[in-house]
């Protein structure tokens, strides 16, 4: 072998170059790991930048709602559509940023939270704009949907087991939610009902049936999973 910084040739049993000193490096010679950065069980910690950037979001969503307050207040002296944006920022805020406060949010906390506000935002439109459509259409929709996406979150958290049979209750639930919405809207608005939510719910139902029945016919779903190399 030779010096890595002069190129005079060195035997084996060098430890250091005899011309320069410089130490010798063998790529075949198992060499003795250097010494730590920093002590054992004193690492530096490391500062999450999550409550920063939370912070940082508060800002921004500032900025819209007050130029929006001023300029509501401008044009008529008094407030028409303000709370409409206020109520959109308060909402995404809810959504993006709150979690961000914490280390590990907890999606099943979260997310109800997140469908209550929805809601809530929703109200504000149909109270501002007599709509008079919240409760009968608005409010049950939320709901149902709240209560499909809480059910699969939690036994994707606390379970973690027999996803097939999730996924076919989540696909089947989503069809009986489709047609909640054909039957609200008569309810709620007039509208006749014509039957096109029936559609969905069948080929919902059908598949969501289908996952639960590979999920119970072990011989099926390994005859599957060979054929479409899942």
């Amino acid at each position: 072998m030779y010096c890595i910084k002069c190129g005079v040739g060195l035997a084996d049993t060098e430890h250091t170059c005899p011309l320069c000193g410089t130490r010798v490096y063998h790529p075949d010679l198992p060499m003795p790991d250097g010494a730590p950065l920093y002590p054992e069980n004193k690492l530096p910690k490391v500062r999450s930048g999550r409550k920063a950037l939370s912070g940082a979001i508060i800002i921004l969503f500032l900025i819209p709602a007050i130029v929006s307050f001023f300029s509501d207040l401008q044009m008529d002296g008094k407030f028409d559509w303000f709370g409409y944006v206020a109520g959109g920022l308060a909402l995404g805020y809810i959504v993006i940023a709150l979690p961000l406060w914490f280390r590990k949010p907890n999606p099943v906390v979260f997310v109800p939270c997140d469908f209550a506000a929805a809601a809530l935002y929703m109200h504000y439109i149909d109270w501002a704009t007599k709509g008079g459509w919240f409760w009968t259409f608005s409010l049950p929709l939320t709901a149902g949907l709240a209560l499909i996406t809480c059910a699969v979150i939690s036994l994707e958290r606390y379970v973690g087991k027999g996803r097939l049979y999730i996924a076919g209750g989540t696909l089947a639930g989503l069809g009986v939610w489709v047609l909640a919405v054909e039957y609200l809207l008569g309810v709620t608005f007039g509208l006749p009902f014509i039957g096109w939510s029936v559609y969905p719910l069948i080929v919902l139902a059908l598949l969501g049936g289908l996952l639960i029945y590979l999920a119970v016919n072990r011989t099926a779903r390994e005859a599957l999973a060979r054929r479409f190399f899942v």
